[in-house]
């Protein structure tokens, strides 16, 4: 069973993590079976956040029992410090704990630091003072936020999108945090579902020792294949290279990956999903997507007003309405 090392937080845990995100979708019971599951073959490391509905609560039934075998890590969307601390205290009932292993600063739009005017970091400090925290996170989507978190010298993790279509810069920052010694741990393995297959993905990011990935898992089917790579010693074949290569060269460039930050739309857009749609056609079964109900949401795409708020708010900087626009383009040519 592979281990990774967060950093200077000394963590190590099985390089299986679990993002929790998903099983918001699922009943209380099937979280439970999923989560207990996945800790009793192996898996330590849980990934939640404030803003996943019921998500913490979830861990909290499920695993509160075994609490000081797990590590947790959360998340908060605060922008100031009486919403960072209601956040911390909801977290902690939620989880049914007295700390958080690493808390994290949820996507925000900047880098918070000390003496910054929002006193978000001196929270941060005080809340590890009080023993609520053990170490201070970061997640974001945006490169430049990610690595001024990481050369701040601020932050014990960064969490950052990195699956093997990541670019050049992506793969420097990985490296950039190793040499700050600050846990990596890598959100969207599977880049949004456009990668479909997992076990390429958990091959390839066993090439970063400081990476841990952490995997969005709603169905016990989805957590029983990266059981299974842990215990088969899954190595990185030509084969896999091969798909590998062919992938990067068909996504290459500028491809939405469903981060969903730039929504909501004014007219009802569904932008992460639709912005990318073409590919899903290309790389799912296509009968879902050519349904009546994802029709309808292509049809959407016609009354885009060109606000650009989307566009503004895209961490990857795409043009989204016109990304829109060519996706619409392409998905009426499969139905003739």
């Amino acid at each position: 069973m592979e281990k990774v090392k967060l950093g200077r937080t000394n963590i190590e845990v099985n390089k299986n993590g679990f993002g929790a995100l998903p099983v918001q979708r699922v009943s209380i019971e099937e979280a439970q079976v999923i989560l207990r599951k996945a800790y009793d073959h192996g898996i330590r490391f849980f990934d939640t956040a404030r803003a996943y509905s019921d998500s913490e609560e979830k861990i909290g039934l499920a695993l509160s029992d075994v609490r000081e075998d797990i590590i947790i890590s959360t998340k908060t969307m605060a922008t100031d410090v009486e919403g960072f601390w209601k956040d911390l205290d909801q977290s902690l009932k939620m989880l049914k704990t007295d700390y958080i292993d690493i808390y994290q600063f949820h996507n925000p739009s900047f880098c918070p630091r000390p003496q910054d005017g929002t006193g978000l970091y001196e929270a941060m400090l005080e809340a590890k003072r009080q023993g609520k925290i053990r170490f201070i996170g970061l997640t974001n989507h945006a490169l430049h936020i990610a690595r001024e978190a990481v050369e701040s010298g601020l932050y014990d993790t960064l969490q950052f999108p990195f699956s093997y279509l990541a670019s050049s810069k992506e793969e420097e920052l990985v490296a950039l945090c190793q040499e700050k010694n600050v846990g990596f741990i890598c959100m969207k393995a599977l880049s949004g579902g456009l990668i479909s297959r997992s076990d390429i993905a958990y091959a390839f990011l066993l090439q970063y020792k400081n990476a841990l990935p952490i995997w969005g898992i709603q169905k016990v089917s989805e957590l029983d294949e990266f059981l299974s790579y842990q215990d088969c010693h899954i190595k990185l074949t030509d084969e896999m290279k091969k798909i590998i290569e062919n992938d990067r060269q068909e996504l290459a460039g500028n491809f939405c990956r469903g981060c969903g930050y730039c929504m909501p739309c004014p007219k009802g857009i569904v932008i992460n999903q639709c912005a990318r749609m073409s590919l899903m056609l290309r790389r799912a079964p296509e009968a879902g997507w050519l349904s009546e109900k994802w029709q309808t949401e292509m049809k959407k795409i016609e009354e885009c007003i060109h606000c650009n708020q989307c566009m503004k708010h895209c961490p990857y900087e795409l043009n989204t309405p016109e990304l829109l626009q060519k996706n619409y383009e392409d998905y009426w040519t499969f139905f003739k």
